[in-house]
């Protein structure tokens, strides 16, 4: 099947950043994405994250956010709340997964009862598990960063394009238009 012509917004970005709570499917449609717009993927989970869990310290994860969202092109697929201004403040386009909290939560759940094996956009030595803690920020995570990204989104530079995504449908279609 071909795939649809991409829209022009897509095919001008060269610094896209794909945001959204754990379990709306960021990490798929970066990794569908990327190849499509010919764009250096980058998990920041896979950069953040130190086996076992142990997380890169502030300061040297300042700099690792101000290096990459420094290069000419890009496609970076994580939120990390902290350091989202430096990679708006470059990106040309914003895919935001906004899901609805149940949705995400199902998901993870569901990939943390799944086994708990490797994924491709986690460090080495951090397998998937069922964390309590990690529900609990993904059910508060519309209510403390939604506000956040709407004011973003209004405040948008211009040039800068949004696509906001609101329900697994809309992903598919998305992903479907883009040629998955």
């Amino acid at each position: 099947m071909a795939s649809a012509p991409l829209p022009h917004t897509l095919l001008q970005a060269k610094r896209v950043l794909v945001v959204g709570c754990s379990g709306s499917g960021k990490s798929t449609v970066a990794r569908k994405l990327a190849p499509r717009l010919g764009l250096p993927l980058i998990h920041l989970d896979r950069l953040y994250w130190h086996p076992g869990w142990v997380p890169t310290a502030e300061p040297e994860w300042q700099a690792v956010i101000t290096r990459l969202s420094g290069e000419p092109r890009w496609l970076i697929d994580g939120n990390y709340a902290r350091t989202l201004p430096i990679r708006l403040a470059q990106a040309d386009l914003v895919i935001w997964l906004d899901l609805s909290t149940s949705t995400c939560l199902w998901r993870v759940i569901r990939r943390g009862l799944g086994g708990g094996g490797p994924r491709s956009d986690t460090a080495a030595g951090c397998p998937e598990h069922f964390d309590p803690a990690f529900l609990r920020w993904v059910a508060g995570y519309r209510r403390r960063n939604r506000p956040a990204m709407l004011t973003w989104r209004r405040a948008a530079p211009p040039g800068q394009h949004w696509i906001t995504l609101t329900s697994p449908g809309a992903v598919h279609r998305f992903l479907a238009a883009i040629g998955r």
